[in-house]
């Protein structure tokens, strides 16, 4: 129907472009009477009238500032109402609202730069975290090497949450770990033993904090740790042979839980 045939009243869909609203919404404020068109064509197609549109028009106003339909209808029909004081309480939940907004901004650029940096530490806290032998390059490097795998991004998710405190922490548990394996070498601790079960569980439990370690996952890490130079001097540093130690009780821990660790991949 065009206005032309309409010259008392616009019909539904002019009003729903007019106003930047959809049809369905004008239907169920007319059903629930809200802003009823006051008009009707022989054919029963609803008109909407100057009145009407005005009505509508303050309903889009207080719908935008987040007020609620039965709000509306209050601020609209109820002579008795505290229109200023109704307003204020909706401005006091648009600040709240808009203060979530931003933390959660905040939030999301904490996660965006962890999954581009891992570590949101200055190099000055990263050494005063992990000690003088942390270097600050061997994050980008794991980023090179692991930045398109879900343990990556699981690693990130878990950074953007932590700051020096909680990183202390975790850099606490690692060391506790790392004398725990070296007394358990010394004292002679055999692979499949439940002491040694007992520290591979416990270096999983620790690991976690970056991500989770499957058993696989656990195997290939250990040898990988025997294998690399730079790992194998860091456990080797604690005590001479630790890092083969270390690859022998994890895999017998694998094979106690039917895993051949010869064929174990990182899932």
């Amino acid at each position: 129907m065009s206005d032309a045939t309409a010259v008392d009243g616009l019909t539904v869909g002019l009003v729903a472009t007019r106003l930047g609203v959809t049809v369905r919404a004008l239907h169920h404020w007319d059903e629930i009477g809200l802003a009823q068109p006051s008009l009707r064509t022989a054919a029963g197609y609803r008109l909407y009238t100057a009145g009407d549109l005005e009505r509508l028009h303050r309903i889009v106003v207080y719908r935008e500032i987040g007020l609620g339909l039965d709000g509306i209808r209050t601020v609209l029909d109820d002579s008795t109402a505290d229109v200023p004081g109704a307003l204020r309480a909706q401005r006091t939940r648009v600040a709240e609202r808009i203060d979530r907004l931003q933390q959660l901004s905040a939030g999301l650029d904490r996660m965006i730069e962890a999954h581009e940096r891992g570590l949101l530490l200055t190099v000055e806290e990263q050494a005063a975290v992990f000690g003088p032998g942390w270097n600050p390059d061997w994050t980008a490097r794991a980023r090179e090497h692991y930045g398109d795998t879900a343990q990556w991004l699981q690693y990130a998710e878990g950074s953007a949450s932590r700051g020096a405190e909680e990183w202390q922490a975790v850099a606490d548990a690692v060391a506790d770990l790392d004398r725990a394996l070296g007394e358990g070498m010394d004292a002679g601790v055999l692979p499949g033993s439940p002491e040694a079960n007992h520290l591979v569980e416990r270096h999983r439990d620790v690991f976690a904090a970056y991500f989770p370690l499957s058993r696989e996952m656990q195997v290939c890490l250990g040898r990988r740790y025997e294998a690399d130079p730079a790992f194998a001097a860091h456990y080797d540093g604690i005590r001479a042979g630790l890092a083969s130690w270390f690859r022998r009780i994890v895999d017998a821990s694998a094979r106690a839980h039917g895993i051949d660790p010869d064929t174990a991949t990182w899932q």
